[in-house]
């Protein structure tokens, strides 16, 4: 099932959204065009290593100096594919806007980025010796859409799906959608601690922790309703 659009009604122009969904892509063509030791650097400096901060002579035998876990925040701007890239702008533009609108700008910005700080925290909490980066906005776009969830469970997301490439359209609410995705988040985290040597190549304790972040913070970054 592939989310075309939803029906949720935005009174305002999401210019935090196009702004954050603008760096994401910038940064990684800009990546894409340097030469591959280069890139792949970068993504080690500023992807999120997690034996990086468990092990700090591993760091320094790699060279990775002590950035303070400022890579708990940069490494939401990068991601590892274009198939990463374009399903998290994708699922950005289509739910981020409207929570956008109602949390006003400075608001969202910081929700977003305290909410992919949580979620990268969670992934280091329960995948500590991993040795690859940890890169992507899922975690932050996780929480954006557990705002959703919250704020317009019956809006209907219209969805695409592609049986025999036949032009399948349907409408269910977003309570049901994102509830199917949280689900599908939950059941992929925990085989990937229960099942021995079944390291995830997706971080879906991320995805998770930036879910459960963004449900239990949303509300205090509303707007606050005008007085009557």
């Amino acid at each position: 099932m592939i989310p075309i659009r939803d029906t949720a009604p935005c009174n305002s122009r999401p210019y935090v959204t196009w702004t954050l969904m603008a760096i994401c892509i910038v940064i990684f063509i800009a990546m894409k065009l340097m030469p591959f030791e280069q890139s792949n650097r970068l993504l080690f400096l500023y992807g999120m290593v997690p034996l990086r901060y468990g092990n700090p002579d591993w760091a320094a035998h790699f060279g990775l100096p002590n950035d303070y876990h400022f890579s708990f925040i940069s490494n939401l701007f990068l991601h590892g594919g274009w198939s990463h890239l374009i399903i998290n702008m994708w699922f950005m533009w289509i739910f981020g806007d409207n929570v956008e609108d109602r949390m006003g700008k400075v608001n969202y910005l910081n929700f977003y980025l305290l909410c992919g700080l949580l979620a990268t925290a969670m992934q280091w909490y329960f995948d500590p010796m991993l040795a690859i980066p940890v890169v992507g906005a899922s975690g932050a776009i996780a929480g954006v859409l557990a705002a959703y969830f919250f704020l317009y469970p019956m809006e209907r997301v219209i969805l695409w799906v592609p049986i025999f490439f036949l032009p399948i359209i349907i409408h269910v609410p977003a309570i049901g959608f994102l509830g199917l995705w949280v689900i599908i988040q939950l059941y992929k985290g925990t085989t990937s601690v229960i099942f021995e040597g079944g390291a995830a190549d997706v971080a879906w304790w991320a995805h998770l922790g930036g879910f459960i972040a963004g449900g239990l913070l949303y509300r205090l970054f509303l707007k606050k309703a005008p007085p009557q």
